[in-house]
């Protein structure tokens, strides 16, 4: 049973860090991607990060490319996401998810649908 499970997230100032990871089990690592998506009320789900474990490929959104760095624990099974410079629009709730690589026909702010599997998300909120 594939299993994720995100932590990390809390309170932030602008301009301040998080970190968030996701812990995974439950599938063969190297053979899936693992995304990182967010969910602020009243708007859709978006895409923000992800990387392939086999061979760390990795895709940012626009809004976050050179903010956020995400990395593949392959010792831990464990994917974070490290958030700088964080801002009120990055207010959300953030979800991790994994899909089989070799089923992702989109790598790209597109591929939300493709994802399968989901954790239960945490939220990030960055206010002053």
């Amino acid at each position: 049973e594939v299993q994720l499970v995100e932590s990390g997230g809390g309170f932030v100032h602008p301009g301040g860090s998080l970190r968030l990871s996701c812990a995974a089990s439950g599938f063969t690592w190297d053979d899936y991607a693992i995304g990182w998506f967010r969910q602020a009320p009243g708007k859709e789900r978006e895409a923000v990060a992800c990387i392939s474990n086999g061979d760390s490929s990795r895709w940012y959104s626009a809004s976050v490319k050179g903010r956020f760095t995400i990395s593949s624990d392959n010792t831990r099974d464990t994917v974070h996401l490290q958030m700088s410079s964080l801002r009120p629009e990055d207010t959300a709730v953030y979800y991790c998810a994994a899909a089989p690589w070799e089923t992702l026909v989109v790598f790209g702010a597109t591929m939300t649908g493709q994802f399968g599997y989901w954790g239960q998300g945490t939220q990030v909120t960055v206010s002053s």
